[in-house]
């Protein structure tokens, strides 16, 4: 398992060599202690309205590109305030096939919402949750993928399972998102991510 944070210093720099890159890099963020925070623009999101042709991708995006099969897991708290501040663990391969899986702040409540992204996104609210520090994860095999969530990284539940014709590889990694608010910081607590065969991306244990 690569534990992406535990390479970062503290500050604002990721550093030679770094096995992580931005995509929309923010002008607010840092990392101290083991934790990263950033802080997403004004309007900052990923989300192509299938009600319409806009294409939204202007959210921080930390990531690492993996190849092949693969679990990602991801430990992250929000400063909720407006409807749909947000912090994810996304998996893209352009800007017309993406998903992500958010801990976002949805008709007043801390809910995991996920957005799978064919051409046109399709959004789908899961649950409102009391943890305020879940674990997301994100796992792979071939076309088939799964997220899942845990309040306690031990039991997992699974909330959506799909299927996309992407490319083996694929950027993942770690975004905030503030699509109607000025502002929106995420903390990421911890990032980790395995290219290992999985049998079952499905179930609750992941078995390699």
């Amino acid at each position: 398992m690569k534990r992406h944070l535990e390479d970062l210093r503290d500050g604002a720099s990721l550093g030679e060599g770094s096995a992580l890159s931005w995509m929309n890099e923010p002008c607010e963020w840092s990392v101290r202690d083991g934790l990263l925070s950033m802080t997403a623009p004004a309007g900052g999101d990923f989300f192509n309205d299938p009600g319409s042709d806009s294409v939204v991708a202007t959210a921080p995006f930390l990531h690492a590109v993996l190849k092949g099969d693969f679990v990602a897991v991801v430990r992250l708290s929000v400063e909720m305030a407006a409807q749909c501040d947000s912090g994810c663990l996304m998996a893209l391969a352009d800007e017309s096939n993406w998903a992500k899986i958010c801990f976002e702040y949805m008709n007043g409540a801390p809910t995991i919402v996920t957005v799978v992204t064919r051409s046109r996104s399709d959004d789908c609210n899961s649950k409102a949750i009391e943890a305020e520090a879940p674990y997301l994860r994100l796992a792979r095999s071939g076309s088939r993928f799964a997220f899942h969530y845990s309040e306690d990284g031990e039991s997992w539940e699974l909330v959506r399972y799909f299927a996309m014709d992407v490319p083996d590889e694929l950027k993942v990694g770690l975004v905030a998102q503030a699509p109607f608010a000025d502002r929106c910081q995420a903390t990421f607590h911890s990032f980790d991510t395995s290219e290992e065969v999985v049998a079952d991306v499905k179930a609750a244990t992941i078995v390699k």
